[in-house]
């Protein structure tokens, strides 16, 4: 178990050790969910589809791909 202290942002930052196990990476998103008293945080399976620029998109597709995202859990 690590300690780790609370910013004056509210930030914490994961341990090397823990972001070690779990394969934790710059630009991978985790989920933060409380039970109980206690914060769980948990790496977030999969991610978010990336849209190569210069693709031209319908406003139809653009709206299925939100959706998806959503669906996913993107915010």
């Amino acid at each position: 178990m690590a300690v780790v202290r609370v910013t004056r942002n509210y930030q914490i930052t994961i341990p090397a050790e823990v972001r070690r196990r779990l394969g934790i990476e710059v630009g991978d998103r985790v989920l933060v969910e409380v039970e109980g008293d206690r914060i769980v945080i948990r790496k977030a399976a999969g991610g978010l589809p990336r849209i190569r620029l210069g693709l031209r998109l319908t406003p139809e597709e653009i709206d299925r791909l939100v959706e998806e995202g959503a669906a996913r859990g993107g915010s």
